[in-house]
Formats: structure tokens, C-alpha cells, sequence
């Protein structure tokens, strides 16, 4: 018996080298066709000045906004067990209680969050978008959160002796 199922059609995750230049091309084809950074925090910018009736707002990039967490919710109800497994909070779950795990999820979440604000986007604006436009503000604001992450990554692992 064939299976028709969503995990049977795609694989968990794309190979680097479909998605990369996939992407690539979609934020060329984005600057093209609109004129316009293809950025999560500008998704919400404009989604929330559509909900406000702001002028000037761009509406349509509201669905852009919305489709990432419905995106996400429709890959998980379409897996086979309806249960997505993915190492990347199991890890911290396993050493730290769930408390405290939302804590800190919701911590970062907000720090990123004013990070994004200060910083004039976000990293996937200014790591795919604003790189492409070879803006020199966003080379800086890249390297410097890919540095942060790897810091943090490195003072994380050496805490917890390796366990996290």
C-alpha cells in the first residue's frame, strides 16, 4: 500500500542546497516585483498597521505575516502522528522544567523582539534581504547576531557541561 500522507510527500527538511538558492530567489523576485524586503517584522509592522486602519498601510503583506504560524499549524496536523518531533527545545526540556523553559523562551522572545526594533528589522531582513541590497547596517547587524548566537551557543554548552 501506497502512503499518501503529508510526511510520506515531503521530506522533513529541505536540502540546503533546494532551499538556499530557492530563497534567494524568492527575495530577488520579491525586490522585483514589489520593491520591498521580504522580512517577518515588516509582515508585522504592515499587519498591524492594516488591523489599526493606519494610512499608507500595506495590507496584502498581512498574509504573509499570518501564513507562518498557520504554515506551521498545518505542518503539524498533516504529519502522520499529528505530532511534530524536533530536537530544538527537547534538549532544554530535558535539564530544565517546563516553567522554566517557557521562561526563558519567552524572555528571548522579547528580547529579540526590541532587538528587532532597535536594530531597524529583523534577522531574517537583514541577514537575507538587507545583505542582498548590500546595505552596510545589515552586514553589521548580521555579523553581530551570528556572533551573539554563536557566543551564546559556546557559554550555553560550557554551563551545562555539554548537556544542553
Amino acid at each position: 500500500m501506497v502512503s499518501t500522507t503529508f510526511a510520506a510527500v515531503l521530506p522533513d527538511r529541505l536540502p540546503w542546497y533546494f532551499a538556499g538558492p530557492a530563497l534567494g530567489l524568492l527575495v530577488v523576485g520579491f525586490f522585483v516585483i514589489a520593491n520591498q524586503p521580504l522580512g517577518a517584522t515588516g509582515a508585522y509592522v504592515e499587519t498591524y498597521k492594516t488591523v489599526t486602519r493606519a494610512p499608507g498601510a500595506v495590507s496584502w503583506r498581512m498574509f504573509y505575516f499570518l501564513g507562518i504560524p498557520i504554515g506551521g499549524l498545518v505542518g503539524v496536523l498533516l504529519k502522520e502522528d499529528g505530532i511534530v518531533r524536533r530536537a530544538g527545545y527537547d534538549a532544554l526540556r530535558n535539564e530544565l522544567s517546563l516553567g522554566t523553559t517557557a521562561i526563558i523562551v519567552l524572555v528571548g522572545a522579547v528580547v529579540m523582539g526590541y532587538g528587532a526594533r532597535m536594530a531597524g528589522g529583523c534577522t531574517s531582513g537583514h541577514g537575507i534581504c538587507g545583505t542582498a541590497q548590500r546595505s552596510p547596517a545589515s552586514w553589521v547587524a548580521t555579523c553581530t547576531f551570528m556572533g551573539a548566537a554563536v557566543l551564546t551557543t559556546l557559554v550555553i554548552r560550557v554551563i551545562s557541561g555539554g548537556a544542553i
